[in-house]
């Protein structure tokens, strides 16, 4: 066997291992994506969403009224986000959802500094009336989101 018919194995050799390694690069890379959620981008949208309403739970006396209009705005913003993303999917939710939540923001948007009886029974009907239409889109994309 001649030196140059051994560098030819060599260079052969070295050609087939690149090929090997960009194989199994590919493989990998393949193995990556079919490991990585499935689930569609409103299910992020829908806990952000969960997790804003349920920050209305967490306001205290001390939070106030712009406590509460801060974390109106947070559903407002998450709100918008979920529709965007799910509204093809799920117009009648993602209506409920928009309508509900554009009702709460009035509500809370006409509060006054110290709100009288009224305006607090308001607010507290919007919020649960949002509560619900979360709930409903929750329930409506429980088996993409599990």
């Amino acid at each position: 066997m001649s030196a140059s018919s051994g560098r030819s194995r060599i260079r052969q050799g070295n050609a087939w291992a690149r090929v090997l390694l960009a194989l199994v690069v590919a493989a990998g890379v393949v193995a990556l994506a079919s490991c990585s959620s499935s689930k569609p981008g409103y299910c992020t949208n829908r806990t952000s969403l969960e997790n804003a309403v349920k920050g209305l739970t967490s306001l205290n006396a001390s939070s106030g009224v712009s406590g509460l209009k801060s974390q109106v705005t947070t559903i407002g913003s998450d709100a918008a986000a979920l529709v965007s993303s799910a509204k093809s999917d799920f117009p009648s939710q993602t209506s409920a959802i928009t309508s509900s939540v554009d009702a709460l923001k009035s509500s809370v948007t006409a509060l006054s500094a110290s709100p009288s009886a009224g305006q607090i029974a308001t607010v507290t009907k919007d919020a649960a009336s949002v509560v619900s239409s979360v709930k409903s889109f929750t329930d409506a994309t429980s088996s993409q989101c599990s």
